[in-house]
């Protein structure tokens, strides 16, 4: 079997979390954004996924400043904290499956983490699928990222889901075109990295909350990534020797949860300095519930700590 044919899910079963703050993050996800949204037309998902985004917003913190722009022609959105103490920058990456999603939708995330690190984060609003197939997504990300380099900007990539497909794409490619140096640290969050999907998590955790093992084939097939492309799924790169400090982060109950299990012990194994933290109650998509779930509360503590340490390096 190929890894992008869809798994049995003969032992699969309604996975469910026992935390009571996680448990109604999903109940109040389920009624903005339907379990089964992927099978409604794209325009759809995207109303749904702004109206279950804009229920999530949350105040910025004090004397945050933010500004939309445009780097290399792709929107881009700044903010840069009431304290700065650092000249490195943050780049974000945002999820949503290459589907859905933009610099609206994890505003108030990354507006806590630049303000956490203490540090000005740009996030980036790349083309979305199907009406723009990969590479796409990675080739405005690329632009964004080359321009802050080509600046002599350092960087701290950061993505989610989707989004952290991107940054260790990036980071990859950053190594190979020689600014691998400039590339301090990343951290990817419950990221997607074209991992089997006969691994055991695509089989336990096929009927997950917050997202499928159907939900990854989908996005897959939408996304028209090749699953050799290494700046697609960085799980098909041979060697990661000079990759960047990394910082990954798993939701137990999530079909991608063994996607950062097997990158970090790749990552290891090269000679790479990773830490991985997995959210025994957490499911995809739980950044959001960091106000509402004392597990993501902790979870977003724990990676803005993590953010805050690389971008305060020298």
């Amino acid at each position: 079997m190929k890894n992008s044919d869809p798994v049995s899910t003969d032992i699969a079963y309604d996975p469910m979390p026992e935390e009571d703050g996680i448990r109604s993050f999903i109940t109040k996800c389920d009624a903005f954004y339907p379990p089964d949204a992927v099978a409604a037309g794209i325009e759809q998902q995207r109303v749904w996924y702004d109206a279950l985004c804009a229920e999530f917003a949350f105040p910025h913190p004090d004397g945050m400043q933010v500004e939309d722009d445009v780097i290399a022609d792709v929107p881009v959105r700044h903010y840069r904290p009431a304290n700065v103490s650092t000249s490195h920058k943050i780049v974000y990456i945002h999820g949503g499956g290459f589907v859905v999603g933009s610099r609206d939708s994890h505003d108030s995330i990354c507006a806590e983490i630049s303000g956490a690190a203490s540090a000005e984060l740009i996030s980036i609003d790349y083309r979305l699928a199907p009406e723009h197939v990969w590479p796409a997504q990675h080739e405005d990300c690329h632009k964004v990222v080359q321009s802050l380099l080509a600046s002599g900007k350092k960087l701290v990539l950061v993505g989610d889901s989707a989004g952290g497909m991107l940054a260790a794409g990036l980071a990859v490619r950053a190594r190979e075109e020689g600014f691998g140096d400039r590339i301090i640290g990343q951290a990817l969050v419950y990221p997607a990295l074209g991992g089997d999907l006969n691994w055991p998590s695509y089989g336990q955790m096929a009927n997950a909350p917050g997202l499928s093992t159907d939900d990854v084939i989908y996005y897959r097939d939408v996304l028209k990534a090749p699953m050799d492309d290494p700046y697609a799924h960085a799980l098909s790169v041979d060697d990661l020797r000079g990759l960047p400090q990394t910082y990954i982060t798993s939701a137990y109950f999530d079909p991608l949860r063994d996607d950062g299990r097997e990158f970090t012990a790749r990552l290891a194994r090269a000679g790479i300095s990773v830490q991985y933290r997995e959210e025994p109650q957490m499911i995809h998509g739980w950044l959001r519930a960091r106000h509402s779930s004392d597990g993501a509360k902790a979870g977003f503590t724990h990676l803005c700590d993590a953010i805050s340490a690389m971008v305060a390096k020298v």
